[in-house]
């Protein structure tokens, strides 16, 4: 966001684009998504047809998870850290640049990202197997771990505030945590 800013800031008041920072964006974009590619598995945020899912039991979920994580995740996955690996390292041979500008920054270093990436959602896609199986022998979901919720940014944001009083804090804490439930209550809904 900074690097957009700063090229805007160049382009427009300054009379100075840098012809490389789209690239330059697209990397940082390119590798911001993968990166988090392995905690939105974490999180369970991916998209999934939920129509059929949603109905299920906890176990039918669990085995349909797990037949699906081994026939097309884990070789999926693997396919793409191979020729991630094989990209990246043709790459670095090379000492690749963009050819989308002149310029072109190096972009050897981003498509180190793809194998390290597919790595860690490997990683996420193993613990993803361990809670199937887990499920298929309780018959209940493990929990997932808590992540930083919203509620903790506005009771943080609120309790250093000199603008508003105590009765009015608590009633916009209770307010957001209300939303908060009925939220995570919609969403459990749908998965149970």
């Amino acid at each position: 966001m900074l690097v957009v800013c700063v090229e805007v800031v160049k382009r427009y008041a300054l009379n100075a684009p840098t012809a490389w920072i789209f690239d330059a964006t697209t990397m940082i974009y390119g590798a911001l998504f993968m990166l988090a590619g392995a905690y939105t598995l974490a999180q369970d945020g991916h998209v999934r047809g939920d129509f059929l899912y949603g109905s299920m039991r906890p176990r039918t979920q669990a085995a349909l998870d797990l037949s699906l994580y081994l026939l097309f995740f884990i070789p999926g996955i693997a396919a793409l850290i191979y020729a991630g690996w094989e990209f990246a390292m043709d790459a670095w041979a090379i000492r690749e640049h963009s050819s989308v500008t002149a310029e072109g920054p190096p972009i050897y270093h981003f498509k180190t990202v793809i194998p390290i990436a597919g790595a860690l959602v490997m990683l996420q896609g193993i613990a993803e197997i361990i809670r199937c199986i887990v499920c298929l022998k309780t018959g209940e979901w493990p929990p997932r771990l808590k992540d930083a919720e919203e509620i903790d940014v506005v009771e943080e944001q609120l309790a250093h505030s000199e603008l508003v009083d105590d009765e009015a804090r608590q009633l916009a804490i209770k307010q957001a945590k209300m939303i908060d439930e009925d939220a995570r209550k919609r969403v459990k809904g749908t998965e149970a």
